[in-house]
């Protein structure tokens, strides 16, 4: 696989190398500090990590303005003219529903572009980021680098900066690293882009941010610390955390089989508007959620804050589908509605959902979720990519019986999961609305 490059101008007038690689769905790797897209081509892990990350996408990399084959002494670095750039590079490729690969400093730059431009991104990863740059901490920091790159660019510059994105580093490494400095940029865009980082605080925007987003940061990253990771994932609604091991900040070094696989699932997965699968008859388990008391949340707490922990119902009832193999049917407003192949999948998917949502009621106990489960299985009718019949009916009428936090399921559902290892609790023959017999019901411990 080879790597094509071209030039995209700016609406300022710098120009801006873009390479491109593989084909699918746009997948733009928005860059850190500093790059050179014929240099990262030439490294064994970069190249690696490029061409499996191109197997089912087109990979857009890019140099930023002041770096690499981009055009050098230029004045400008500040967080609306690199969203500005980004958008020229979509723009002239013509590029629509892209997913964006923020990394280091192109976090900021990322996030900023998804918020103003949100019907054109499909996906948002963020990697070893940040979202307030300004700080007393960072700043001191910055500005002894600064220094040291001013004053000794590719010598005693590269072996600071290379102590914090790589610590622990072979001593060969340092001239290789000092080299490439050299070559990806001059002293003074290093340092004004460096300097310029500090700017951007995208912090206000974290709210804003509508698209389906998956955060990675390194628990001991020195470049951007794991606390600001963490802060992003938790301020974007529906956002998934991935932790990573290490203490590398440089994306394709350290252990990046972790990474890919993190990026290859969520690019993988559905978290928006989910794409149906096909309704199906015959035998299958109906599995209904209802999360409790809905109105009086939106009355307690908001409009905005009620859709807060909806969506986060919503994340984590399709991480449990997607896991368990089960298919959205529809979303009823206060929960799913879902089906399944099998009794046992659908019994274990209730099971990982309620573990699930007791793990984010420990981390956030203001606002916990409170989730009712009933499932039924049966024969119901397919029909306009919905299901209907009594099965359905009863999946639905047992799950309003349930308790928060509680599993129920018909007797058939038991029947059908006997000897896969699940406890059921026999709690006896109880009323549905609309049924003229009781329905043997069972509570399953979780």
């Amino acid at each position: 696989m080879q790597q094509q490059i071209q030039f995209v101008t700016a609406p300022d007038g710098v120009s801006l190398a873009v390479a491109t690689m593989g084909s699918g769905p746009p997948l733009v790797i928005v860059p850190g500090w500093i790059s050179h897209l014929e240099l990262d081509w030439t490294w064994p892990q970069s190249h690696d990590l490029f061409e499996r990350l191109a197997r089912n996408h087109l990979l857009v990399r890019y140099d930023k303005r002041g770096s690499g084959l981009s055009d050098r002494g230029v004045s400008d670095f500040a967080l609306d003219a690199q969203v500005s750039d980004l958008d020229a590079i979509i723009n002239a490729l013509g590029l629509r529903g892209v997913a964006l690969l923020g990394y280091s400093q192109g976090g900021p730059i990322s996030i900023a572009y998804a918020v103003q431009h949100p019907d054109n991104v499909s996906h948002l990863i963020l990697y070893g980021t940040y979202h307030g740059g300004e700080n007393l901490e960072a700043r001191r920091l910055v500005d002894a680098f600064v220094g040291l790159i001013r004053a000794d660019w590719g010598g005693y510059g590269a072996t600071t900066v290379l102590e914090v994105f790589i610590p622990g580093a072979p001593p060969q490494a340092r001239q290789v690293f000092a080299d490439y400095q050299r070559q990806a940029a001059n002293a003074e865009d290093a340092a004004l882009t460096l300097l310029s980082s500090l700017e951007y605080d995208v912090t206000p925007l974290l709210p804003q941010v509508t698209t389906p987003t998956l955060v990675l940061h390194r628990r001991g990253d020195r470049a951007c610390p794991f606390e600001q990771g963490r802060e992003i994932a938790a301020r974007i609604r529906g956002a998934r955390f991935v932790p990573l091991e290490g203490d590398i900040h440089v994306i394709s070094l350290g252990d990046t089989e972790s990474l890919i696989a993190a990026i290859e699932d969520f690019l993988g997965s559905d978290e928006g508007p989910r794409a149906r699968s096909p309704v199906r008859e015959g035998l299958q388990t109906v599995l209904f959620t209802d999360l409790e008391a809905s109105t009086a949340v939106t009355q307690r707490l908001g409009d905005a804050k009620a859709q807060e922990i909806l969506h986060t119902h919503n994340r984590i009832v399709r991480d449990a589908l997607r896991f368990h193999g089960g298919s959205e049917i529809k979303h009823t407003g206060d929960g799913i509605m879902a089906s399944f192949p099998s009794a046992s999948r659908a019994v274990a998917c209730a099971i990982g959902t309620q573990r699930a949502i007791a793990a984010h009621n420990e981390e956030h106990p203001e606002n916990p979720l409170r989730v009712r489960i009933g499932l039924n299985a049966g024969e119901p009718v397919a029909e306009d990519e919905d299901l209907f019949g009594t099965a359905v009916q009863a999946a639905a009428r047992i799950c309003e019986r349930a308790q928060p936090a509680q599993i129920l399921v018909s007797d058939v559902v038991r029947q059908l999961a006997a000897g896969k290892g699940f406890v059921f609790t026999d709690r006896g023959r109880i009323a549905l609305k609309g049924f003229s017999e009781r329905a043997r019901l069972h509570e399953v411990a979780w």
